[in-house]
């Protein structure tokens, strides 16, 4: 699926909840000539989100959210979203799941990154169960985002071979090192560029 694009950079918000290592790579890809999208905005739910200095360091707004009432935390952001023109998200471990509604207004618009090559190991401690069950490879995948938990239609994979000597730490940062290579890919590829 294709969205076409005219010369401007489209407006795109990040959510993050951890480090934010995506989002950084994501930042300096937005700050490509090649790259389609603009980042104007970066959401979080956790306010200890260490990715929320590089919000600050590239001066990009910011809003920290409480999701203990889900409905509210919503309606707040997609007022903010409207407001500062977002038309594109990227989910870049964002530890919340988004509900169907607020899916529904940006149907096709919302990408995630997940740390295993979907469909196999949605959800959570993902590297701890590819190694319980003696995978010899894994990955990581950018999809689109639906209400279903993981499973939009993959946009791009890259897969590695695991290791004897790896645990789910090594795993983790050999996978994250993979996942900052092709969550650009995944939008250059959904743009069409």
């Amino acid at each position: 699926m294709a969205i076409s694009i005219g010369y401007k950079k489209i407006k795109t918000a990040v959510f993050i909840s951890g480090n934010g290592s995506n989002l950084k790579s994501l930042i300096k890809f937005s700050k490509t000539k090649k790259s389609p999208i603009s980042i104007d905005f970066v959401i979080s739910n956790n306010t200890k989100s260490k990715g929320l200095k590089y919000a600050k360091i590239f001066n990009i707004k910011n809003k920290i959210l409480n999701f203990h009432k889900q409905a509210l935390a919503e309606k707040k952001i997609l007022q903010i979203l409207h407001k500062n023109k977002i038309k594109f998200i990227c989910l870049a471990g964002f530890m919340k799941i988004l509900s169907k509604s607020f899916i529904k207004r940006f149907k096709g618009k919302i990408i995630n990154i997940h740390p295993s090559l979907l469909p196999r190991y949605k959800g959570l401690k993902t590297h701890q169960r590819v190694l319980e069950n003696k995978e010899k490879y894994t990955g990581c995948t950018v999809h689109f985002v639906t209400s279903k938990l993981d499973s939009g239609k993959i946009i791009i994979q890259k897969k590695l071979k695991i290791s004897k000597r790896d645990n789910p730490k090594s795993l983790a940062k050999k996978v994250l090192a993979y996942e900052h290579i092709i969550y650009p890919k995944a939008i250059l590829k959904i743009f069409n560029l």
